[in-house]
């Protein structure tokens, strides 16, 4: 950027330029209207729209300065001619930059003014028509079918082309897809019970993993999961890898109550 900034052009760096967010439809007619200003005889400076300013001296508003935009031409019959612009007094203090074919950078001026174009009261009727009429088109169908004669259809590459042919191989065939068999939807029984049933399940083997002590206790994932945090130890690492363990303190409650 430092070596940039060199060659930045400044000679215009003061001058007050309006920032406005305007609808495509009027960009789009700019656009045209300067791609007309380029023809037999050339103008640089074609002129697109005016901007009419209107206010009440006696006003007691601090703004009574009211901005209206005219365009020269539209594209559309029912495309909005005039646009209300609604001015923002706060934001960001912003500069306009531009940058020519050759690579030069300059600062075309410093934002002045900041509007949102809208179209104007007088002009609603025609904008309501405009939106019907874009939301009409968007609801055709661009997809046409066409019929081959016969002598235009291969038959055999439209029999490869479905799958059917000699020369489909394996490959060509889709595989199957796999059957999903569905979840067995487990309810929740009280706590205590459970913790009672995991006991006994420890007494018969000291290990367990959670798909065999779902299967033993017909209990939801989660749930079990929540008891077996407070009453088992995971093994990590070891030959009993991936299994759980009563903690030591619970460990010795079950061997006492085996021992009685």
């Amino acid at each position: 950027m430092a070596e940039e900034g060199k060659h930045l052009e400044t000679g215009r760096a003061d001058r007050s330029v309006w920032l406005m967010k305007c609808p495509t439809i009027v960009s789009r007619a700019w656009q045209e209207a300067a791609a007309d200003a380029g023809g037999p005889n050339p103008n640089p400076n074609p002129v697109v729209a005016k901007v009419i300013l209107s206010f009440d001296p006696l006003s007691t508003d601090e703004d009574p300065n009211q901005f209206k935009m005219e365009m020269a031409q539209t594209g559309n019959g029912n495309t909005p001619k005039n646009y209300s612009l609604n001015m923002f007094k706060d934001f960001v203090p912003m500069c306009v930059f531009s940058e020519s074919n050759q690579g030069k950078l300059a600062c075309e001026g410093k934002v002045e003014h900041k509007f949102d174009m809208e179209p104007h009261k007088e002009n609603l009727s025609d904008y309501a028509k405009l939106c019907r009429e874009r939301t009409k088109n968007s609801m055709i169908k661009t997809r046409k079918v066409h019929v081959l004669d016969k002598e235009h259809v291969n038959v055999r590459t439209m029999i490869s082309m479905i799958g059917g042919g000699p020369h489909s191989g394996p490959k060509d065939k889709k595989k199957p897809a796999p059957t999903r068999t569905p979840e067995v939807k487990r309810t929740r029984r009280d706590r205590g019970d459970i913790e009672n049933i995991l006991f006994k399940l420890f007494e018969r083997q000291s290990n367990w993993s959670l798909r065999h002590l779902m299967q033993e206790t017909d209990q939801p994932e989660q749930f079990l999961k929540e008891i077996m945090n407070d009453l088992c130890v995971y093994n990590k690492r070891g030959p009993n890898q991936g299994t759980h363990e009563l903690k030591p303190e619970y460990k010795k409650s079950v061997e006492d109550t085996s021992a009685t």
